[in-house]
């Protein structure tokens, strides 16, 4: 009798303790995890686009010839272009078509692949981006 009261007795606390123990599954940590990142994100984009913006229309312009040594890369405010990239042939001189302000003295505009680039003309220093104006 004792031994069966005494196992009655360790399966009723294994028992309760599994119930006591168990929670209802509530997604809040994953929840609050996602928005942090969101707003990580949101803020890195803002910080990203104060000097990088994203084309409002996009332009069909004549088919794109490479510059030697060429590769692809996201271009920021304050990079060097290089030489090669400021040739006549890649400055747009026709900003009004694609509806560009004009730039400022000393300054142009330059296609870099599908973007936009507004260079210094005695640096090369970029002072704005604009992502995909071009198709």
């Amino acid at each position: 009798m004792k031994k069966i009261l005494s196992a009655a007795v360790a399966l009723s606390i294994l028992a309760s303790a599994g119930v006591a123990s168990a929670q209802p599954y509530h997604n809040n940590d994953r929840a609050k995890a996602e928005r942090q990142y969101d707003r990580r994100v949101d803020k890195a984009e803002r910080q990203y686009n104060k000097d990088v913006r994203k084309a409002e229309r996009k332009y069909r312009a004549a088919a794109y010839k490479k510059p030697p040594g060429y590769q692809y890369r996201y271009w920021n405010r304050g990079d060097r272009l290089p030489p090669a990239y400021r040739a006549e042939r890649y400055r747009i001189t026709n900003y009004r078509t694609y509806h560009l302000p004009p730039p400022p003295r000393g300054y142009y505009y330059t296609r870099v692949d599908n973007d936009v680039v507004l260079t210094a003309a005695a640096t090369g220093i970029i002072t704005s981006v604009i992502v995909g104006l071009f198709q």
